[in-house]
């Protein structure tokens, strides 16, 4: 009996057109990150396992994919059942992977070094709708400078990389992490910090009630919680909620710092200006990820039931994991596969034709075919996407599988155009035809 075929899990095969969609995501984001000046990098798929674990948190660590060895190792591992022996790991993100780039390659490298990076990750998560245990993420990231210029610079790269894609209503949350430990000291629970982080970073997927359940079975203690409660119900005004905040945190100094940040940006924003996106301080924004020490970011597209988007922040000390100290950095990171999914309800997708084929010749014959193929190559060579059927099959087979390609033209070269030299084209959309010289044709390709 023949195997049925099948992918894993929360993985999936491309289509054609679905590649060409996701390739225009790809592009349009690499465009707006060449163009506030970052380059390009890649890192292998996996990474020592040493170099991913006890960077993302708790939860995170039980989210990465390890490698069983192979041969001896594999069964000195099944018998012990020691999963520290296990030495690699596909990488869970981009950002990890990527301090440990900047330690190894830093003589190369000029600082403050701004680099763009698009490949896959992977996660043992539970598979479900918009989420994956495969998909794209799109970072990029400053490293060495502290400048505040860079969190701003992101949130220019947000607006402008969604906008183009035609997204209209999305919302870009910041808050700041020194603000947390600001809120955990002012509470008296400050060795408590990833607790209470990870409790009310839920908020808006179980509720006020949910997250002080979550708080209460951290062991976070009732009159903590109580100051707490107040950062569930701030309004839209972000310098209003800045201004809350700052009075609650009077006696927290790195609080303090975490306003004066984020005063900055936000000030630096208003007078910039942004083309679609809303810029909304959310005070109980956590991000799940230990590394954080700064300004953090996410992105949602509002109305649609779907997670963030995209999401960020700053790390001042993930590089001296690695054994360099006092290397500032900040990042964000698009997720491709959610965005695709947002356009793809939205139906924002343009017709993409720019990477298929612009025009197929039908074969009516050997004679004809070779005709054909030499001014194939004359198209090919000035740029245009073009091929011939291979056979001479009946015209409606040939055109049903221009139809299918989405192929917007076809010449039909029969000897009489041949003796002419020129080019019978049919638009499929419509139905017409014209004959054009190859120069008019040409011309009509490249427009």
């Amino acid at each position: 009996m023949a195997q049925k075929p099948s992918v894993p899990k929360g993985t999936r095969d491309f289509l054609p057109q679905t590649m060409l969609r996701r390739n225009h995501i790809f592009n349009t984001i690499k465009s707006v990150f060449v163009k506030f000046g970052y380059a390009p990098i890649e890192t292998p798929a996996m990474e020592k396992t040493e170099t991913l674990l006890g960077k993302y948190g708790e939860e995170g660590d039980r989210l990465i994919f390890k490698i069983m060895p192979r041969g001896r190792k594999q069964t000195k591992l099944m018998e012990s059942g020691d999963l520290k022996m296990v030495e690699e790991a596909l990488r869970y993100d981009l950002t990890v992977p990527f301090a440990r780039f900047v330690v190894q390659h830093q003589n190369d490298l000029n600082f403050p070094f701004k680099r763009y990076q698009i490949q896959n990750v992977w996660r043992a998560d539970q598979p479900q709708n918009g989420r994956y245990r495969e998909f794209f993420q799109c970072d990029a990231d400053v490293v060495g400078s502290d400048s505040l210029l860079f969190e701003v610079e992101f949130v220019q790269i947000y607006d402008e990389a969604l906008s183009t894609l035609g997204l209209d209503d999305f919302t870009i949350k910041i808050n700041n992490r020194k603000i947390l430990s600001g809120i955990a000291e002012i509470t008296g629970i400050s060795d408590q910090l990833i607790d209470m982080t990870v409790a009310i970073d839920k908020l808006d997927k179980i509720g006020e009630e949910g997250v002080v359940k979550e708080l209460t079975e951290r062991n976070i203690p009732a009159d903590a919680i109580e100051k707490i409660r107040p950062l569930f119900h701030f309004g839209q005004d972000n310098q209003e909620n800045l201004n809350k905040i700052q009075t609650m945190l009077e006696g927290s100094e790195i609080g303090q710092k975490g306003v004066e940040e984020l005063r900055f940006i936000l000030d630096q924003i208003e007078v910039l200006g942004l083309r679609q996106a809303k810029l909304e301080l959310d005070v109980t924004l956590a991000r799940g990820l230990n590394y954080y020490t700064g300004a953090i970011f996410e992105v949602k597209a509002n109305n649609l039931n779907i997670g963030s988007i995209c999401g960020g922040g700053r790390y001042d000390d993930l590089t001296g994991i690695f054994g360099l100290k006092g290397m500032s950095g900040v990042g964000i990171s698009f997720g491709a596969d959610r965005i695709y999914d947002v356009m793809n309800e939205l139906d924002l997708f343009p017709k993409l034709s720019q990477d298929a084929t612009q025009i197929m010749f039908v074969n009516f014959g050997e004679a004809e075919q070779n005709f054909c193929l030499k001014k194939i190559k004359e198209l090919r060579d000035a740029g245009v996407n073009a091929e011939i059927y291979p056979s001479n099959a009946k015209m409606k087979k040939q055109m049903k599988y221009a139809d299918d390609k989405g192929i917007p033209m076809v010449a039909l070269i029969g000897s009489q155009e041949m003796t002419d030299n020129v080019a019978k084209i049919k638009y499929l959309e419509t139905g017409e035809q014209e004959d054009l010289s190859w120069d008019e044709l040409l011309k009509r390709l490249k427009g």
